[in-house]
């Protein structure tokens, strides 16, 4: 009984602190900067901002997020870390294992969010069984987006199986448009292989090579068979790839310069923001190969610890986040689903709607995997030994049977 009081005062005090009407400021690090990206950011913005809590801005660009973890690390080492901080999947752990993210449990147990957090999340967001992040939705990695007046033009239907793609890429290409639109930056990279690996081998395959990261699969002859694929890619992108951000490649979509952009489902957003509407002008669809399965991310802001208790503005923060109305407003504008599984879809367009049945879909039938790409299959070394490989076989650095004999040695040294 004493320690059910204590915790009732402890929550009662923490609800008290996240109400509070006195103006107050949260500093928030993040990489949405692109305009469907700026635009979502903004409805939690006004959301704190009715609360009467500031909103500190420190965007760092880079769609992967890896120069703001680069710059987070610089904040933490010299002891001024920000109030909270977007962030994917091995990373957040990685913080709590140092013990520097602040425990949110009071507060997710006052409103709930066992109960309505999908448990693939909650591996993200708890350690050692204690909240330590809010999560703000998940965006499924396996996404095709296609301009919809071009492959009507040249009589393209959506492509279901590999080799249709390759027959459509070839329309394309004939037609003297570019096929693929594509961002020559790892993690972009890394994201188109995602989907190639889980199309060539299955799910089986991809779990086994890049969540088990069984060697035996990693230098499989369906592992170079995804390499070649990822070699046909390359043949279909432009000659001026190298280094563009995902949203310019976006864009070359929603003008017409491009036909298809493998991407997350962060890439709606983009085509919103230009005024799209989907089914109309652009069309998004799994791609070929993995329509029942799909590969997850899920953006999170982890709270730092300031003290030895979780600040006011971190409760009203993590607060708004899980807010059932939020979730709503948020994702529809950035074209990702609720981190919820408890909100309606009324309100969301064809290409969202379509995104949280697959995930209900595949979150049922066991398909639902985190993303190699997106730091959801493994710890960051990991990833990022996987990524120097893709890298360097999309540029032409190894052909296909290097770059298996590279894969397996760089998971092997790094896991």
């Amino acid at each position: 009984m004493r320690k059910l009081t204590t915790m009732m005062t402890a929550a009662a005090a923490l609800m008290a602190a996240s109400s509070s009407i006195q103006a107050q400021e949260v500093e928030v690090l993040h990489w949405w900067t692109s305009g469907g990206e700026a635009a979502a950011l903004n409805v939690l913005k006004e959301d704190l901002e009715s609360q009467g809590i500031g909103w500190q801005d420190m965007p760092v660009a880079g769609g992967g997020g890896t120069q703001a973890m680069t710059v987070l690390r610089a904040r933490v080492t010299s002891g001024n870390p920000p109030t909270a901080v977007q962030m994917l999947g091995f990373d957040i752990l990685d913080w709590a294992n140092e013990g520097a993210l602040a425990d949110l449990n009071i507060l997710a147990g006052m409103e709930g969010w066992d109960d309505v957090v999908p448990e693939a999340l909650q591996k993200f967001a708890k350690h050692d069984g204690k909240w330590v992040s809010a999560p703000v939705n998940v965006h499924s990695t396996n996404w095709v987006w296609a301009n919809k007046a071009v492959l009507d033009e040249l009589g393209i239907a959506v492509p279901t199986t590999w080799d249709e793609f390759v027959a459509a890429l070839d329309k394309v290409k004939a037609a003297g448009k570019t096929p693929i639109a594509h961002g020559g930056q790892a993690w972009q990279d890394a994201t188109v292989f995602d989907a190639i690996a889980l199309s060539t081998g299955g799910p089986d395959f991809y779990k086994k090579a890049f969540i088990d990261l069984d060697p035996d699969t990693l230098g499989s002859d369906t592992m170079k068979e995804a390499f070649d694929r990822m070699a046909v890619i390359r043949d279909n992108v432009d000659d001026n790839f190298s280094g563009r951000d995902w949203n310019l490649a976006t864009a070359m979509v929603i003008n017409g310069d491009a036909a298809f952009q493998m991407m997350g489902d962060w890439a709606k957003g983009e085509f919103l923001n230009a005024g799209k509407t989907p089914d109309e002008d652009f069309l998004c669809f799994r791609f070929p190969g993995t329509q029942d399965q799909v590969t997850f991310n899920a953006d999170q802001f982890a709270m730092f610890a300031q003290g030895p208790e979780v600040g006011k503005e971190q409760a009203a923060l993590a607060t708004a986040i899980l807010s059932p109305g939020f979730q709503t407003a948020f994702n529809v504008v950035k074209g990702s689903v609720p981190a919820r599984t408890d909100v309606s879809d009324e309100a969301f367009d064809a290409c969202g709607k379509k995104g949280m049945a697959d995930l209900k879909a595949a979150a049922s039938s066991g398909n639902l995997y985190g993303s190699m790409a997106h730091g959801h299959a493994n710890p960051a070394s990991v990833k990022n030994a996987i990524y120097d490989v893709v890298t360097a076989h999309f540029n032409g650095e190894y052909d296909s049977a290097t770059a298996v004999d590279e894969l397996v040695t760089a998971v092997e040294i790094n896991k």
